[in-house]
């Protein structure tokens, strides 16, 4: 039963009265100056570099972002960390020179998220209290805080097209960017696609993705591609649907010359992402790997080792949840030390 609950998280309907004409479903579920830098292309140890300018953005230290990614790996021996051939971003990376440390949810339902369960000064405050708990179990490593807003909602009722999805109104959106003003944070925007698909949600939310300190997620659990109704099944995402994401994300960070953006896609299960091999990385864009399920210390240590470990892409994160984690015993919620034991260490970490 607890391997259940972990690959299929309890999908609890929203009560909240904002939402009475729709149901919505809880998840499973940085001082610079112009410079030029060289950005190399091919893999971390070539030697044919390209020089990109960003005004602004301080460049990348490319020996430094080496010895950071075999600390990431933290003593793997198996050859699968660090990622090989993987690009050097562009100007502005946050990874892995930042872990950030992220609140998820969203502002309708307190049923959804530590994000929006509390008020937004307690919210802020108790997120400064992650922050510091990070940097404590691991100095060497600066935190960057975040808020992981649910911006396209999987839902139980249809919609007027069918789709099986809400999508947040822009006013919502701008009162999550002026919560994270305050608090230091960057943004996250999340989309559970339900019927829909990537390629429709994703240009919507351009405007703010053209921001540069708005980054974006993808949920594969609520990706419905056999036209089953969210909630029912797991969904998935291919390399395909990564890959497009990502291309549009790299588009934005050329059109207007953007620090990389980071792109977090959530797993709990194999199928959730099919031909892992075939996800292009590009220097615009800093996939995460998101280990997105609940339960036991044991289990989720499973669900890292059987789904994250063993199929590598770039980066890898975890996701924490402050009451399905303490449902069993032994009613244990992951302390940032226990964590950073993992093989490789998450540099993305979500408290819903």
């Amino acid at each position: 039963m607890a391997t259940f609950m972990m690959k299929f998280k309890t999908l609890l309907f929203s009560s909240s009265v904002l939402l009475s004409s729709f149901v919505l479903f809880t998840n499973c579920t940085g001082n610079s100056k112009p410079s030029a830098t060289t950005t190399k292309t091919t893999t971390t140890t070539t030697t044919e570099d390209t020089t990109v300018t960003k005004a602004g953005i301080t460049p990348i230290d490319t020996a430094k972002y080496d010895s950071l990614l075999v600390r990431l790996a933290n003593g793997d021996t198996t050859g699968r960390w660090p990622v090989k051939k993987q690009p050097y971003p562009v100007a502005g990376a946050v990874l892995p020179f930042k872990r950030v440390v992220a609140f998820y949810g969203n502002l309708f339902s307190k049923k959804m998220g530590i994000l929006g369960e509390l008020p937004p000064k307690e919210m802020l405050a108790k997120l400064k209290t992650e922050v510091k708990a990070w940097e404590k179990a691991d100095p060497k490593t600066p935190v960057q805080p975040a808020l992981h807003y649910i911006a396209v909602v999987a839902q139980g009722a249809a919609g007027s097209d069918g789709k099986y999805r809400y999508r947040m109104p822009f006013k919502q959106i701008d009162t999550v960017l002026s919560i994270a003003k305050r608090g230091n944070a960057i943004v996250f925007l999340d989309v559970q696609v339900s019927l829909s698909t990537i390629q429709t949600e994703l240009p919507l939310l351009e405007k703010y993705l053209a921001m540069p300190n708005v980054h974006f997620g993808m949920d594969p659990e609520f990706s419905m591609k056999d036209g089953s109704k969210p909630g029912k099944k797991i969904g998935t995402f291919d390399a395909a649907d990564i890959n497009f994401a990502s291309q549009y994300l790299a588009g934005l960070v050329k059109k207007y010359n953007l620090p990389p953006k980071m792109l977090v896609v959530h797993r709990f299960t194999r199928k959730m992402v099919t031909n892992y091999k075939n996800i292009k990385l590009r220097p615009e864009v800093q996939v995460v790997i998101d280990m997105d399920g609940w339960g036991e210390p044991d289990l989720k240590l499973g669900t890292y080792r059987n789904h994250i470990f063993p199929e590598p892409v770039q980066f890898t994160g975890f996701k924490l949840f402050y009451k399905n984690d303490l449902k069993k015993a032994p009613h244990h919620m992951l302390t940032p030390e226990e964590v950073l034991k993992y093989k490789p260490q998450p540099i993305y970490i979500q408290y819903q």
